[in-house]
C-alpha cells in the first residue's frame, strides 16, 4: 500500500480508502465487517462514510453505515491506527428527516449532526470531518451553467468554519475537509482560515474518474498549490468503468441495474467513452476496472482514491488496483479517447 500526507497535516493516509455508502443497502452489517477487515489486512488505513448513508438515501437506513463501522470499532479495535472521516449533511428539501429538513451547516446543526456520527461510530473523536456539500446554491452533482442567486440567504462560510473550529477546539475533530465544493469555496475556506487563524481544509472529496474529469479544470492546480488534496469518490463510474453494462447488460445485483435514479454514467455519451476506454484495457491486456483506478490514483492531486465494492471479488480486484502503474502508451491512448469524448458525465 502506498501512504501519503492528508493535507499539510501529519497523518498518512492509504491511497485507497475504503468508501462505504453500501453498508446497510446493499452490504450486510456481516458484509461490511469482512469488507473492513480485508480492507485494513491490505495496508487501507482511511475509511469514509457520512451521515445520509446508505445510499439511496432513506429515512429507514439514514445513520446505519456509520453504525455498522461503529460496530465493528468496537470489535475489532485498534482506532488509533485508522483514519476515520464522515460528513455532515448541507440542506436540501431531499432529506426531510435529517434535522427535519432544516439541516443548515450552521452551530445548531453541525454540533448535532458530529455528536450522533460520534456516538454510531462509537468513538470520541474524527480524523476528518467534512461537509458533504455547500450550503449555499451552486453548481454542484453534475448540474452546469451556474446561475448566482437574487437572495443569497445562505449561511455566511466564515460562520460555519467558525463552528468547526470549536469542535477541533474541543477536540472532537481533528481536521477539516470539504465534498463537492467548487473552486471558489475551496479558494475562500483557505483564505478565511489564513486570515482569521481557523482550521485550514486538508481535503476535498469530489467526484473524479474517466468519464468526468472536470476536477481538472479548476480545482486540480488548487490542490496542488494549497495542499488541499482530492479524495477521489465515484472513481468506477458507480461501476460502469468496469464494462460490465456495455451492450445493454443490466446484472442483478449492480448498482445501476437496482437504482434507476443514478443515471450520470448512462447517457449515450458516456457509454460510447466506456467502450472505448474497456478497449484501450483489453488492448494492453489489462482489466478495465484496475485500470479506471489506477488512472484517479497516479494523478498527481489525487490523496486518496475512495474504492467501493459490493461482493469480495470487486473488493479484491479494487485492492489489487494499487500494484498497477500506467505506462505511457496506456495513458496517450486514455487521452486520446478523452479528446474524442471530453466528460460526458459531468
Amino acid at each position: 500500500m502506498l501512504y501519503r500526507p492528508l493535507g499539510r497535516t501529519d497523518l498518512r493516509v492509504s491511497a485507497l480508502c475504503l468508501g462505504t455508502m453500501t453498508f446497510g443497502e446493499q452490504n450486510t452489517a456481516a458484509d461490511a465487517a469482512a469488507q473492513l477487515n480485508r480492507a485494513v489486512a491490505a495496508g487501507i488505513n482511511f475509511i469514509d462514510t457520512a451521515e445520509m448513508y446508505p445510499v439511496p438515501p432513506r429515512v429507514e437506513t439514514m445513520g446505519r453505515t456509520e453504525e455498522y463501522i461503529g460496530r465493528w470499532l468496537a470489535e475489532h479495535g485498534g482506532r488509533d491506527k485508522l483514519v476515520i472521516a464522515t460528513k455532515v449533511a448541507g440542506p436540501g428539501d431531499w432529506l426531510p428527516y435529517i434535522r427535519g429538513g432544516n439541516n443548515r451547516l450552521d452551530r445548531p446543526n453541525i454540533e448535532q449532526a458530529l455528536d450522533d456520527s460520534l456516538r454510531r461510530l462509537r468513538t470520541d473523536y474524527l480524523d476528518l470531518y467534512q461537509l458533504h456539500w455547500p450550503d449555499r446554491q451552486t453548481n454542484i452533482f453534475g448540474r452546469l451553467g451556474y446561475e448566482h442567486p437574487a437572495d443569497d440567504t445562505s449561511v455566511p462560510l466564515r460562520e460555519t468554519l467558525e463552528v468547526l473550529d470549536k469542535l477541533v477546539q474541543s477536540g472532537k475533530v481533528r481536521h477539516l475537509g470539504l465534498s463537492n465544493e467548487t473552486p471558489w469555496g475551496t479558494m475562500r475556506f483557505l483564505e478565511l482560515a489564513e486570515r482569521h487563524g481557523l482550521p485550514r481544509m486538508v481535503s476535498i472529496q469530489n467526484p473524479y474518474n474517466l468519464l468526468n474529469r472536470t476536477f481538472e479544470i479548476g480545482l486540480a492546480e488548487v490542490s496542488l498549490r494549497e495542499h488541499c488534496g482530492l479524495l477521489a469518490y465515484s472513481p468506477m463510474a458507480f461501476g460502469a468503468l468496469s464494462g460490465k453494462y456495455l451492450e445493454g447488460r443490466r446484472p442483478p445485483q449492480g448498482r445501476l441495474t437496482l437504482f434507476s435514479r443514478f443515471s450520470r454514467y448512462s447517457n449515450e455519451e458516456a457509454v460510447a467513452a466506456t467502450a472505448d476506454y474497456v478497449a484501450i484495457a483489453r488492448k494492453h491486456g489489462l482489466e478495465p476496472a484496475q485500470m479506471a483506478l489506477a488512472f484517479v490514483t497516479g494523478r498527481p492531486f489525487v490523496t486518496s482514491n475512495i474504492i467501493g465494492a459490493t461482493t469480495p471479488e470487486q473488493l479484491e480486484q479494487n485492492l489489487g488496483s494499487i500494484e498497477l502503474t500506467l505506462d505511457d502508451e496506456v495513458l496517450a491512448d486514455i487521452e486520446a479517447a478523452h479528446t474524442r469524448q471530453p466528460n460526458p458525465s459531468p
